[in-house]
């Protein structure tokens, strides 16, 4: 049952008093052809539906305060799709972007881009990188989309850069550790995700940020990505504000930090 606007404030407000918002979102838009399936309609449809909720879900992520919002839009094992669905995904990338950039650099909302766009159409390629440079001085929310992404590549090709800084000796294997790593990935420079939002009910992560999302809090909806918005949102970020996020801790370890008791 879709919730009124009244309900959505209260749970908005509710959200926000209680603070410890999210720094980092994480979703993965699934869906798109089943919601487009289930109505008759062709998978582009679902497609073209999936933009109104990437819309919904930027603007609410803004008036949060999160910091970055990443959105597994297209991963590499997509291109094996049939190419008038992938042709289609291209044209519609290009589109909303020249349509969204506008209110996006309005909104302070900086624009960026992971994975390997040199796969993409020139034309599309070239649009999304337009959006980049409009907004790179942006100082709001980070909308960060994962193209031609995989992370399992992003791992290898960080072990690869690794590896060849210590043969031309800028440092040695021994001072290799995690924050270096990460120095090496796709993300450097935004935090890891605090909350995976996943669509559609599907329990996998599907090659997406695998070292990033090592403690990171997930939340599985059977809604399907063309059906996601503003109420759906808040519902995982309530989610996340209720767990208690140990980090390989005990809860008691937790409580003596932050100073409270354990019930």
């Amino acid at each position: 049952m879709t919730k009124s606007d009244d309900t959505i404030n209260i749970l908005r407000q509710n959200i926000l008093s209680r603070g410890h918002i999210p720094r980092h979102i994480a979703i993965i838009m699934d869906g798109n052809g089943r919601w487009a399936k289930d109505r008759g309609l062709p998978r582009v449809a679902g497609h073209n539906e999936g933009i109104n909720s990437v819309r919904e879900v930027v603007r609410e992520c803004g008036r949060l305060g999160v910091e970055v919002l990443t959105l597994y839009t297209f991963s590499v094992e997509n291109w094996s799709r049939p190419k008038s669905e992938v042709s289609a995904l291209m044209s519609l990338l290009l589109k909303s972007i020249r349509n969204e950039v506008d209110e996006l650099h309005k909104n302070n909302v900086r624009f960026t881009l992971m994975g390997y766009l040199n796969n993409l159409p020139r034309g599309t390629r070239k649009g999304l990188l337009e959006g980049v440079d409009k907004t790179k001085n942006n100082t709001g929310l980070n909308l960060n989309l994962a193209l031609s992404y995989g992370s399992r590549q992003e791992i290898i090709d960080a072990v690869k850069a690794i590896s060849k800084d210590v043969l031309n000796g800028k440092f040695t294997i021994e001072s290799i550790n995690d924050e270096m790593f990460s120095n090496y990935l796709y993300t450097v420079g935004k935090p890891d995700p605090d909350l995976l939002i996943r669509t559609s009910g599907e329990m996998r992560i599907s090659n997406f940020l695998l070292w990033q999302l090592a403690y990171t809090e997930i939340f599985v909806t059977p809604v399907y990505w063309p059906a996601f918005r503003i109420a759906e949102l808040l519902e995982a970020v309530e989610s996340y504000q209720n767990r208690e996020r140990r980090f390989g801790r005990t809860s008691d370890q937790i409580n003596r930090k932050t100073g409270t008791n354990s019930q």
